[in-house]
C-alpha cells in the first residue's frame, strides 16, 4: 500500500526527535518502526473513501476541526478524487479488522490510513490520529512528525459507561454536549441519564404535566440558594421533549448511546410530590431538599404500574437505545412496612417479605420492556437484600466490597453485569486529603484506585468473566454546584476509566499510564477542561527542626514528575529548583512548589506553605482527625464576596474534631475560624450525635486529652449563629496548658440537624 504526499504537508524523514506515540487509552497492539516518520503540517489534505461516505466525511471534517481547535493545524478536507491526501479514512465492511469498533492505523510510504470496517471505528481511529497529532510537548500551530508505525485497536468491553446525575443538580444541554463530546474522546459509549430524583423529576412527560410543573422544583435550601440568588426562589430546570432528542442526536453522532435512567421504586419523592397517589400514604410531600435515601417509595399496584408504562412510553419515544434502566436502588421500605394494604398485597400475591414484593414489582416493569424489545438495567441491591432480579435484567453492580462477592452473584444467577464500584468509580468521591480539594464524599478515591478498579470478579471462572460487558463510573451530583465541579470530579480519572474499558487487560501497568498522562493532560488543557491537578500536587509535611528552623519534605499522591520549589513567594517554572531531599528554611518564608513532567508541562499549579511564627501553632480543619475516626466529608461553604468557596472537613453529625501531639508550650490564645452549614443530611440524621450547650446558641470547647478532659477554652457562637460565612471566635486559655505537646478534642455542642458547624482552621498563639 502506498499513500502519496503533498509536498508542502507532509514528508518522509528519519529525524532523530520524533516523538514516540503518547496514547490513551492504550491501543490493542502498537507497532512502531525502527525509524521514518510523517509530518502533518499546515496545509495537509484529508481524504474519505469506501463504504458509508456521507457519514465517514462527517467524521473527518470533525477531526480536521478538533485539530484546529487543539493544535492549531489547519487541515483540509479533500473533494472526491484528490489524488495525493495526507490522511485517508477508508471504510471497508470486510477489512480484516477486529470488532465493529475496531480501527487500523498505518503510518508509512508518506502519509496516514485509518482503516475500519464501520463508521464508528473510523471516528475512534480519528481519536487515536488526533493524539497521534498531539504529542508530548508539542507546540500549537507547528508541524508534527508522526512515527512510521501500526496500529490496531478494539475495544475490550461493549459497555464504556459515565452515569450523570442530572436529577440532585440539574446541567444545562450545552454543558452535557460538552460531557458527551469529552466521553467519546476517551472511547466511552454509554452516558448513564440519571434524569429522575427525590430532589427533582427532569424529564417531561406530556402525559403528566405535574411531574415538571411541580416535580422539578424544590426550595432553594442550603447552597442551592446561589444558583438561584434568593431562597425565596426554587431551584428548577427539567430536559424537555427536544431537548432529549438534541442530546441523544448530538451523542449518536459521537457513538455515545444515552440510556435513560427511571430510579423505580425508591428515589421518588419528587413523583410522589407531583401526584401523590402514586405513593402509599395518599399524603403530598415536598420535592425533597435533603440528600440521601428517602423513604417515599411507590405504591406497588396496578395503577402505579400503568403510570410507569405510560412513562417508559415516553421514554421510548425520546431513547431508541437498546437498554432502559429502572434503578431499583436504596429502596427504603418503612412505609410499605407501616401500610395495611401494602402487606395485604404482600400476603395476596404469596410473598414473604418486602423484599420479595419489589421484586415483583421489578419484574412487572421489566417484562414491559422485554415486551417493547428494550433490555432492563438496574442497580444490584436486592441481591445485597438476597432476594432476585428479573432474569432479563442487566445488574450495575456498585457493591464492590467484599471481592466483588455481589457482582459474582449476579453473574451466577445468569446476569450479564456492569462493574461500577463505589469505592473507586463513584466520581463524586473527593480525590485527595490535600487542603483545597474540592468537596465529595468520603472515603478518596484517587486516581490510582480509579485505575486499579477490579472488573473480573475474584473467583469468577473464563465464561462467568464474559458475563461482564462493561465498566461505568457514576458522577452523583449532591455536591457538585456547577460545571466547573462536573468536570473537576471526572477528569482525569475519566481517563482510568477509558483504559479500563478499552485496553486489553495485559497492557493494564500503572506506571505506563503515568507516564501518558502529561500528553493527556496537555490535551485537557487544550480543550478546555477544568480538570483535578490533585494526584500531580505537592503536598507539605512541616516539622520543627532542634535550632528552631523548619524541616519541610515535599510529595506527590502518583510519586511521580519533578517537583520545583521557590522561597521567595514567586510561581515556580520548569527551571526552577528541583526537590531532591527535605529541605531546611527558616521562619518568614514563602514556600511554593509545583510539579512538572519531564518535558517541562506543568503536572500542578503552585501551592504555598507560609513558614512563620504560626506554622506549626495553626491546623486547617482539613487537617484534622474526626472523633469518630471515619473519613471526614468534604462540604462546600457559602461563597465569599471574594476569593475562592471554601471546603471543609466535616464528620457529618458529629461535630468534633481531635489535634493529637499539639505543640502548646507557651500557648495563651486560641482563635477558631468557624462556618455554619445547613442540615440537609436526611441518612446521617438517626445517628447525629447531640452535645449539651452551655448557652442558648451553644459553643465550642477545646478540651486536652480527651474529650472529657480540662476544659482549656469555651467560645460562645452566639454571635456566629447569624453570620453568613465564616466566623472568628478567639479566647484566652482558662486554664494552664504545660509543658510539651498534648492531645487535643475540640467540639460544637448543640444538635447539627440544627445547622452542621464546620471548623476551617484552628490556631494558638502565645
Amino acid at each position: 500500500m502506498a499513500i502519496a504526499c503533498l509536498v508542502a504537508a507532509c514528508a518522509v524523514h528519519a529525524a532523530p526527535v520524533v516523538p514516540k506515540w503518547s496514547l490513551l487509552p492504550q491501543p490493542a497492539t502498537a507497532s512502531l518502526a525502527e525509524s521514518g516518520a510523517v509530518d502533518i503540517a499546515n496545509g495537509a489534505t484529508v481524504s474519505v473513501r469506501g463504504a458509508e461516505r456521507q457519514q465517514v466525511q462527517s467524521i473527518a471534517e470533525r477531526f480536521v476541526q478538533r485539530v484546529a481547535d487543539t493544535n492549531g493545524l489547519n487541515l483540509g478536507v479533500a473533494t472526491t478524487g484528490t489524488a495525493h491526501p495526507s490522511i485517508t479514512f477508508d471504510v471497508n465492511p470486510r477489512a480484516d479488522i477486529a470488532d465493529e469498533a475496531g480501527y487500523r492505523i498505518t503510518v508509512h510510504d508518506g502519509g496516514i490510513l485509518v482503516t475500519a470496517r464501520t463508521p464508528r471505528g473510523a471516528f475512534y481511529g480519528g481519536v487515536t490520529l488526533w493524539q497521534l497529532l498531539t504529542p508530548p510537548g508539542w507546540t500549537r500551530g507547528a508541524p508534527v512528525a508522526v512515527a512510521d508505525g501500526v496500529i490496531d485497536d478494539y475495544p475490550r468491553f461493549a459497555w464504556r459507561a459515565l452515569l450523570l446525575d442530572s436529577g440532585r443538580h440539574y446541567q444545562s444541554v450545552a454543558d452535557i454536549k460538552k460531557l458527551i463530546d469529552w466521553m467519546s474522546l476517551h472511547k466511552l459509549n454509554v452516558l448513564l441519564w440519571h434524569v429522575t430524583e427525590d430532589q427533582g423529576w427532569r424529564l417531561e412527560i406530556p402525559k403528566y404535566p405535574e411531574l415538571t410543573q411541580t416535580g422539578a422544583c424544590r426550595k432553594a435550601v442550603g447552597l442551592d440558594s446561589e444558583l438561584t440568588g434568593s431562597t425565596a426562589l426554587p431551584y428548577c430546570g427539567f430536559y424537555t421533549e427536544a431537548d432529549a432528542r438534541d442530546i441523544v442526536r448530538y451523542a449518536a453522532e459521537r457513538y455515545v448511546e444515552v440510556v435513560p435512567e427511571i430510579d423505580l421504586p425508591g428515589h421518588s419523592q419528587a413523583a410522589i410530590a407531583a401526584y401523590p397517589w402514586l405513593g402509599v400514604t395518599g399524603k403530598r410531600p415536598p420535592v425533597w431538599t435533603d440528600w440521601g435515601v428517602s423513604p417515599w417509595l411507590l405504591k406497588p399496584d396496578e395503577k402505579t404500574l400503568q403510570f410507569v408504562d405510560d412513562v417508559l412510553d415516553e421514554v421510548m419515544r425520546l431513547f431508541p437505545s437498546r437498554y432502559i434502566s429502572i434503578g431499583g436502588d436504596e429502596a427504603d421500605k418503612q412505609q410499605w412496612n407501616a401500610s395495611p394494604e401494602v402487606r395485604a398485597q404482600m400476603h395476596k400475591l404469596g410473598l414473604a417479605n418486602m423484599d420479595q414484593l419489589q421484586g415483583w414489582f421489578t419484574n412487572q416493569v421489566a417484562a414491559y420492556l422485554v415486551q417493547h424489545g428494550r433490555t432492563p438495567v438496574g442497580w444490584d441491591d436486592e441481591l445485597v437484600a438476597g432476594a432476585t432480579l428479573p432474569a432479563s435484567e442487566v445488574v450495575m453492580s456498585w457493591h464492590g466490597n467484599d471481592n466483588e462477592r455481589v457482582a459474582l452473584a449476579a453473574i451466577k444467577q445468569g446476569h450479564d453485569v456492569v462493574m461500577t464500584p463505589q469505592e473507586s468509580l463513584y466520581f463524586d468521591h473527593y480525590q485527595s486529603d490535600l487542603p483545597h480539594e474540592w468537596a465529595g464524599p468520603p472515603p478518596a478515591a484517587t486516581l490510582r484506585q480509579a485505575y486499579d478498579t477490579v472488573v473480573i470478579p475474584n473467583g469468577a471462572n473464563a465464561a462467568e468473566a464474559r458475563r461482564i460487558i462493561g465498566v461505568q463510573a457514576g458522577l452523583w451530583t449532591e455536591q457538585m454546584l456547577t460545571f466547573a465541579h462536573d468536570q473537576h470530579a471526572v477528569f482525569p480519572r475519566m481517563a482510568a476509566l477509558s483504559e479500563l474499558g478499552w485496553s486489553p487487560p495485559g497492557s493494564h501497568d500503572w506506571n505506563g499510564f503515568l507516564q501518558r498522562m502529561p500528553a493527556e493532560l496537555a490535551r485537557y488543557r487544550a480543550l478546555g477542561i477544568d480538570y483535578a491537578d490533585s494526584a500531580f500536587a505537592p503536598a507539605f509535611n512541616v516539622t520543627a527542626t532542634a535550632n528552631g528552623a523548619f524541616r519541610i519534605a515535599l510529595a506527590n499522591q502518583v510519586a511521580f514528575g519533578t517537583i520545583r520549589y521557590t522561597t521567595d513567594g514567586s510561581d515556580p517554572n520548569n527551571h526552577s529548583a528541583p526537590y531532591t531531599q527535605p529541605l531546611t528554611l527558616s521562619g518568614k518564608t514563602s514556600l511554593r512548589a509545583a510539579t512538572f513532567a519531564a518535558d517541562g508541562f506543568e503536572l500542578s499549579a503552585p501551592r504555598t506553605q507560609v513558614l512563620d511564627a504560626s506554622t506549626l501553632l495553626s491546623r486547617a480543619g482539613s487537617a484534622l482527625a474526626t472523633c469518630s475516626s471515619q473519613p471526614a466529608s468534604r462540604l462546600d461553604g457559602s461563597r465569599p464576596a471574594q476569593g475562592q468557596r471554601p471546603v471543609y472537613a466535616v464528620d457529618i453529625g458529629n461535630m468534633c474534631w481531635l489535634w493529637p501531639q499539639a505543640p502548646l508550650r507557651g500557648v495563651k490564645h486560641v482563635e477558631l475560624t468557624v462556618a455554619r452549614i445547613a442540615w440537609r443530611f436526611g441518612d446521617e440524621a438517626k445517628d447525629a450525635v447531640v452535645r449539651h450547650k452551655a448557652s442558648a446558641a451553644g459553643e465550642f470547647e477545646i478540651h486536652a486529652d480527651s474529650c472529657t478532659g480540662p476544659l482549656l477554652a469555651s467560645l460562645p457562637l452566639a454571635g456566629a449563629v447569624q453570620a453568613t460565612g465564616q466566623t472568628h471566635l478567639e479566647a484566652k486559655l482558662a486554664t494552664p496548658v504545660g509543658a510539651g505537646v498534648r492531645n487535643l478534642c475540640v467540639f460544637a455542642s448543640g444538635d447539627p440537624r440544627d445547622g452542621q458547624w464546620a471548623l476551617a482552621r484552628m490556631t494558638f498563639s502565645k
